[in-house]
């Protein structure tokens, strides 16, 4: 009797599973189509898919959220350098001895850079997102100054961060997160080192794949971002000998470069056409119009005052002499 009792359990249980099942399906049917994300896996409406890996990802700043890449110059390798193993903090950044203008554009533009990446991130994935930063400022593939870190290929619209090419700083900044922000670039400037980034150049979300990544080594994740760094000696703590030294480039996106063209043959037969069209003053006219001027200078005896020049000075008073240095106010 048991047994038969377990078996009518089991039975409605599976009855219900397939009411459910097609329950679900009409749901979806009704709110929309199945998508697929790129492993094949099917995702309802209203998940997020993951991204494709393609083609552009090869480029820099594929798409929001993830720094760009490019490819490692090809730099001498000193000889007898010692590859660093693990995590090797970076050094205390300085800006002892750049002008305050310097200073100031420094500090702007790593602003800039962690509010528009991480401005929803914790402290500490903005502490990660400055030290990327810093890190390039030293590396000899990326330019010596923050501001040119931070913008650049902005002027081709090939941006390391796409936060400068894509108009998101054309929104206003909202004021709280802006002095958070500030605080952290603040305190990377001042020698803050975020330690457990290591020496890492590049960054990205968990919700895009860049190819780039693939050749390199994650050193570590805060928050949504992976981090990494180059393989082998471009990699380690003795790449890293760029100097700092200021010169901070005005802060924004670069301007745009546009090639000048080499005139054209048509724009040289243009040229000397106009030119052939002034008139040339005769000689004779020349030594006519010197007569002239001659003839006019020896008529005229009485020199011409030159010009007051307006001395930019305040009107003579309109206090009368009587009241002048009395000492008295006037009533």
């Amino acid at each position: 009797m048991r047994r038969i009792w377990l078996g009518m359990v089991a039975v409605l249980l599976v009855i219900g599973a397939g009411m459910s099942a097609q329950a679900a399906l009409r749901a979806i049917a009704r709110h929309g189509a199945v998508t697929t994300d790129r492993t094949g896996a099917p995702t309802l409406p209203g998940e997020t898919a993951l991204p494709t890996v393609s083609d552009k990802h090869e480029t820099a700043a594929p798409a929001a959220g993830v720094t760009g890449t490019i490819d490692l110059p090809d730099l001498p390798i000193p000889a007898g350098t010692a590859i660093d193993v693990g995590i090797v903090p970076a050094r205390p950044f300085s800006t002892t001895g750049i002008s305050a203008i310097d200073r100031g554009r420094a500090v702007q533009c790593l602003t800039a850079a962690i509010y528009y990446e991480a401005a929803s991130e914790p402290d500490a994935g903005q502490q990660a997102v400055a030290q990327v930063i810093l890190n390039r400022t030293r590396h000899p593939a990326f330019p010596a100054t923050v501001c040119g870190v931070v913008y650049q290929g902005s002027e081709h619209a090939g941006c390391q961060f796409s936060f400068a090419c894509d108009g998101a700083m054309a929104r206003i900044p909202n004021r709280a997160a802006w002095m958070r922000a500030a605080r952290t670039a603040g305190m990377a400037l001042s020698g803050y080192v975020y330690a457990p980034v290591g020496l890492a150049t590049h960054y990205h979300t968990y919700a895009v794949t860049p190819a780039w990544n693939r050749g390199m080594v994650m050193t570590d994740v805060v928050g949504a971002h992976f981090f990494h760094r180059w393989k082998g000696y471009w990699g380690t703590s003795a790449a890293f000998s760029q100097h700092y030294g200021g010169g901070e480039p005005v802060p924004g996106p670069h301007t745009p470069l546009a090639p000048i063209a080499p005139p054209t043959p048509a724009m040289i037969a243009a040229g000397i056409a106009a030119a052939d069209t002034v008139p040339t003053p005769s000689v004779a006219a020349v030594s006519m119009a010197s007569v002239q001027r001659g003839a006019m200078s020896m008529k005229s005896t009485t020199p011409t005052p030159a010009p007051v020049a307006d001395d930019m000075l305040p009107p003579e008073s309109q206090i009368l002499e009587r009241w002048k240095d009395s000492g008295k106010p006037l009533k």
